[in-house]
């Protein structure tokens, strides 16, 4: 296992920082946008709910190219394909309205959960990553959530904003406590 203080990681560690402060922005701005578009099923959400997977896409291949020397950890590519896979799925259930959309992101919150937890434990020795861990766990329930709410009469995607910034605020504290870690050493 590479130690934070090992120069794989310790140049590795300022580069999640970064990626961990774009992904606390981008989950705020997003999560804003869902709000105020009432959280509604036009072309507008539809773009809005099918880019959170695609830039989570983005974001582990970056995360990926920058954690090549450190011995990637394989869930950064299963993560990518299943975002990408939940991409098209948004894209297909936003046509038939909220309740299979909140169907299709509970299923990728699920399962990326569970990817972002055993990443996070992966990593736990380069310090960090307790938010991440407890994301992924986070979102494996919420996840079962959002697929209960797809049976609701009055589903909407409200809370999908909620679980958006509340992501975004662990990426946050993530970045902070990896820049706290690499101080440490």
């Amino acid at each position: 296992m590479t130690t934070l203080d090992s120069p794989a990681t310790s140049g590795f560690a300022p580069a999640l920082r970064r990626l961990y402060f774009v992904r606390f922005a981008f989950a705020i701005v997003w999560a804003a946008l869902l709000i105020v578009t009432k959280s509604q099923i036009g072309p507008l959400g539809i773009a809005l709910i099918v880019v959170y997977p695609l830039f989570d896409v983005a974001a582990a291949v970056v995360d990926a190219r920058s954690s090549r020397a450190t011995g990637s950890p394989r869930g950064l590519y299963v993560n990518i394909a299943i975002s990408l896979l939940a991409a098209v799925g948004l894209a297909v259930a936003g046509a038939s309205g909220v309740p299979a959309v909140l169907s299709v992101w509970g299923a990728w919150a699920i399962v990326a959960g569970l990817v972002q937890l055993v990443v996070g434990l992966g990593r736990r020795g380069m310090g960090g990553q307790w938010p991440m861990i407890l994301s992924g766990g986070i979102s494996v329930l919420a996840g079962g959530s959002f697929i209960a709410m797809a049976g609701a009469e009055d589903a909407a995607l409200t809370n999908v904003a909620g679980y958006a910034a509340i992501g975004g605020i662990f990426f946050l504290v993530s970045a902070l406590r990896l820049g706290r870690a690499a101080k440490a050493s």
